[in-house]
């Protein structure tokens, strides 16, 4: 009796202090390793990287790879299109370059360009996520590799 009353306490002890462990409020995965995926589709909306921010932290995002976003254009990397014209009202991210990579916050948050790389200090909570600047995607080809890196900001002592 008092050998399976120990076999049961015991894991029930681990898992509470693997779930307090984890349910820490300064805790979040930020690490490459941890990302669910690591290539962003051009023939796909926003995709998640599987990375909650918080406002404070510094993202920094660089991308590599070939894409195709129109087949007059050719394909291209993460800057976009060589074809330097702005891209149309309509596009998820207006007057950048058609083609680029691009990135948001949160299920509403506001696009920005991301292209090869960029490094910005967030402002808002939420899930990243992260594209191609195109409105019609069912034409697009290949896919980018991206590298997150996430540094919470300095804790006050």
């Amino acid at each position: 009796m008092k050998r399976s009353l120990v076999l049961i306490v015991l894991p029930l002890l681990a898992l509470c202090a693997f779930t307090s462990l984890t349910l820490r409020a300064d805790w979040r995965p930020i690490q490459q390793a941890d990302l669910s995926e690591q290539r962003i589709y051009a023939y796909r909306g926003w995709q998640s990287v599987g990375l909650t921010l918080h406002p404070g932290d510094v993202l920094t995002i660089r991308a590599q790879g070939r894409w195709l976003y129109s087949p007059e254009v050719g394909y291209h990397g993460p800057q976009g299109s060589s074809v330097k014209f702005p891209a149309p009202l309509y596009y998820p991210l207006p007057n950048k370059i058609g083609g680029c990579l691009i990135g948001r916050i949160g299920e509403t948050g506001k696009p920005f360009y991301v292209g090869r790389g960029t490094t910005v200090q967030t402002k808002s909570f939420g899930p990243l996520y992260l594209r191609i600047n195109d409105d019609i995607i069912t034409d697009n080809d290949g896919y980018v590799t991206v590298e997150v890196t996430v540094v919470p900001p300095a804790e006050e002592d």
